[in-house]
């Protein structure tokens, strides 16, 4: 909004060329973002406490949760895509369709998400709505967004899987591009989910591939930058740099309240909605495979659980003590900050690892 009105301006006062600059208006989404956060979070929780919006313990988990974790507000994704959608819409280029792509995925993952923490909230279990639902649901919501990407989107490469480290490997999925989308989304936002089960566990790794995301975006929509590391160009990219820069202020700003011990949970309405726009600008910026590195942390968390369930349906063992993996190390009697901080740690190395990629190709 913001944007617009300064960028028609920008003829009759030069000084306002300055936001022109994605740089500068990624770094002012962040600023906003967290600003917002930061100013709304104390009586945002305050109020969620005052009705009785809490987040219902897992009666199967870790039994110092139920100590430790009563009483604590959830929904906290709503402050988060507070921020967010402040940090977009007054500095995001509205015209872009790339943006809105990304609008119609948070907000509809976290409406789905809102309603699952509304039905624990309302019922007072840790059930919420059923896991072939909400799975259904993903798969309705991603499938829209996909067919709306493919009709607006004007670039050829859209359907191609670009290999790192291999600058000529490409592999056009043709029709198949479609499942292919929707599993990304689908199961980079239950991937988030799943890992936001600890105080911050899942705010930090998720800022941190929205970091590697906002200049992975940057240089694939400058042509210089993307010719000279050897990757897709993709005309008018770089405004996911700003939809990045928003949800790395809004989590960080978050994180003030998130960080252990927790004034507030995001609950699914946060992890539902973050995972799944960090799958979508993946696909659009054509590094599903590389949100994958950056996001190894997810992928470990999600896979545990598969291989628990996988394991204990074949031969009635588990191979973990609880899963996700995070829990197997509480059961193991690892102290939750622990974890979190080498988790963190993780997220750090896979991030680098990430980032490496679109050099060593």
């Amino acid at each position: 909004m913001l944007y617009s009105l300064i960028s028609g301006l920008v003829d009759q006062y030069s000084f306002l060329n300055v936001f022109k600059y994605l740089t500068f208006r990624t770094g002012l989404a962040m600023f906003t973002s967290m600003a917002v956060v930061l100013f709304v979070g104390t009586p945002f929780i305050k109020f969620f406490s005052t009705r009785q919006i809490l987040d219902p313990i897992r009666a199967d988990g870790p039994s110092d949760h139920i100590i430790k974790k009563i009483g604590t507000p959830t929904m906290g994704g709503v402050l988060i895509l507070l921020g967010l959608f402040s940090g977009v819409l007054l500095w995001g280029n509205l015209s872009s369709h790339y943006v809105w792509f990304l609008l119609f995925i948070v907000t509809s993952f976290g409406l789905l998400g809102a309603y699952d923490d509304y039905k624990k909230i309302k019922y007072k279990n840790s059930s919420g709505i059923s896991f072939k639902f909400k799975l259904i649901a993903q798969i309705m919501i991603a499938l829209v967004a996909i067919l709306m990407l493919s009709h607006f989107s004007q670039h050829e490469e859209l359907t191609n899987l670009y290999f790192p480290f291999f600058k000529n490997l490409i592999i056009n999925l043709g029709w198949f591009f479609v499942p292919f989308s929707i599993f990304v989304i689908v199961g980079s936002s239950n991937a988030v989910n799943l890992t936001d089960g600890l105080d911050g566990l899942a705010t930090v790794p998720v800022i941190l591939v929205a970091a590697c995301f906002a200049f992975i975006s940057y240089v694939t929509g400058n042509i210089v930058f993307s010719e000279y590391l050897q990757i897709i160009y993709i005309e008018g990219m770089g405004e996911a740099s700003i939809f990045c820069g928003a949800i790395i202020g809004s989590c960080l700003g978050f994180l003030w309240f998130n960080a252990p011990p927790a004034k507030i949970f995001m609950g699914d309405t946060g992890s539902l909605a973050l995972g799944g726009s960090l799958g979508a600008i993946g696909i659009i910026t054509k590094h599903e495979i590389v949100l994958a590195i950056t996001g190894g942390l997810f992928v470990l968390e999600a896979a545990s659980v598969i291989v628990q369930v996988l394991s204990f349906k074949l031969t009635g063992k588990r191979v973990f003590k609880m899963a996700p993996i995070h829990h197997h190390y509480e059961k193991k009697g690892w102290a939750e900050s622990t974890i979190v901080i080498r988790f963190w740690i993780i997220s750090i190395i896979l991030a680098m690892i990430g980032l490496a990629t679109l050099k060593l190709r």
